[in-house]
């Protein structure tokens, strides 16, 4: 595949890495897209439970994650990651954010040299501050021009039923990131594109932190005020972050940046904001783990955050709130008043 090729139709071969929940549902949208467009295109997902990739493959189904969603027939899985990558143009990355990089460095030689890489992970990289795509160009060694992030609104559970939902996919080139969108619209999924690659990534990765914020408010069973207060200055600290490392205002005001954030604040189905709540409730850290199937990220990348967040002087209270609840520095029961504990000044002033 060359450059010119990405700038007209969409992908045919796809390889998704990961059968969670969003990678699976993922493959759907692809496969359904397939559909829609009348475009035959062959979706392979790799994923390391033998159990799960047999399920695709014989039931069309993965019910660990997605309950009982059947799955597009042009969809299937291996445990075998080679078998997945031959031939992709198009490959999906929906791995732990934390294992990513070590992930990457056993796959480097399995990606095709001209393909798209797709990240539809919203963390953080412990120690490093390494976004997704940052991960992605270091350790496969391409371009920024075929490295595209997919974030926004996008609760896996609420897609894999069909309800209509709104998307980002960022790419520093925008004949990429059509193509990438043209692949993935479905007629329940609708992309949109831009250009902000580190705006879209920082919106999926902080507010995963203040959704646990949010979860714990409300497992404390505060109030509506609470939550919306937290929410909204929530936004406030994500931009500052974003603007800090080049992203932009306006992507923040979108899907990726308050679209997100209330849909992750909100959702029971949302898994940050029901570990925040199972703290609020009075569960340990390590009872939360053990009461989750699947990772909220903002727990894994919540100190990453904050590090950065110091590292470039800019004022995170609700994320340091967090991070010290997490770090067992302070009780659940101390989160709320710093919550909102910064200097008194105008609103607009960030």
């Amino acid at each position: 595949m060359t450059h010119e090729l990405t700038r007209s139709g969409s992908a045919r071969s796809v390889a998704v890495l990961g059968a969670g929940s969003w990678g699976t549902t993922f493959a759907k949208i692809l496969a359904d897209a397939a559909t829609a467009g009348d475009q035959p295109r062959a979706i392979r997902i790799w994923g390391r439970r033998p159990g799960v990739v047999e399920e695709i493959n014989t039931l069309h189904r993965n019910t660990q994650y997605l309950k009982d969603t059947v799955l597009p027939q042009s969809i299937s899985a291996s445990t075998d990651v080679a078998a997945v990558l031959t031939g992709a143009d198009l490959v999906i990355l929906a791995v732990p954010a934390q294992s990513l990089r070590l992930q990457l460095r056993e796959w480097k030689d399995l990606v095709a040299q001209d393909a798209v890489v797709v990240s539809l992970m919203k963390g953080l990289e412990l120690n490093t501050d390494a976004r997704m795509s940052q991960v992605i160009s270091e350790e496969l060694g391409i371009p920024d021009e075929r490295i595209a992030v997919v974030s926004g609104p996008n609760l896996a559970m609420e897609i894999a039923r069909q309800e209509p939902t709104a998307s980002v996919v960022a790419c520093a080139d925008s004949a990429v990131a059509g193509w990438i969108a043209r692949s993935c619209t479905a007629p329940y999924f609708r992309p949109y594109t831009t250009a902000d690659v580190v705006g879209v990534e920082i919106g999926g990765i902080v507010k995963n932190v203040i959704a646990l914020a949010v979860g714990i408010c409300e497992g404390k069973q505060m109030g509506d005020n609470t939550k919306a207060s937290v929410i909204t200055r929530g936004l406030a600290e994500t931009s500052r972050l974003a603007l800090a490392l080049g992203g932009e205002a306006q992507t923040m005001a979108g899907l990726a940046g308050l679209g997100d954030l209330v849909a992750t604040c909100s959702s029971p189905l949302s898994r940050n904001h029901t570990a925040g709540r199972l703290l609020g409730e009075g569960l340990t850290l390590e009872e939360v783990g053990q009461t989750m199937t699947q990772t909220a990220e903002g727990i894994k990348s919540g100190q990453a955050v904050h590090q950065l967040a110091k590292k470039l002087d800019v004022e995170m209270p609700i994320t340091a709130a967090v991070v010290a609840v997490l770090a067992g520095k302070i009780s659940v029961d101390q989160l709320g008043p710093l919550l909102l504990a910064r200097d008194l000044k105008p609103e607009g002033d960030y």
